[in-house]
């Protein structure tokens, strides 16, 4: 194998594992009511479904380097939602 084959095969991992991440982000996105949003004091749902949609659709369609300037800023995006806002959602959501 070469360089530039295992260079490939590790940014297609990368591209796939991001694929996956922003895929269970935005589908988690849907399931909590725009109250609970608002309710944590965060960005209102329209406005992350929007975002983490953006994301997975630029992740599918612009099939490049994972270090795309576009893919990091929605990665990034999705990070946030993932550690911040749906635990401060699902926290809210198991109260009641």
């Amino acid at each position: 194998m070469t360089v530039f084959e295992v260079e490939g095969a590790i940014s297609f991992a990368i591209s796939m594992l991001l694929i996956v991440i922003k895929a269970f982000c935005f589908v988690s996105s849907l399931m909590y009511s725009a109250e609970a949003y608002s309710a944590a004091d965060k960005l209102t749902k329209p406005a992350w479904c929007a975002i983490l949609g953006l994301g997975l659709a630029a992740q599918l369609l612009l099939m490049s380097s994972p270090l795309n300037i576009i893919h990091l800023a929605f990665t990034i995006a999705a990070l946030v939602y993932l550690f911040d806002v749906r635990p401060a959602l699902a926290e809210l959501t198991r109260r009641r």
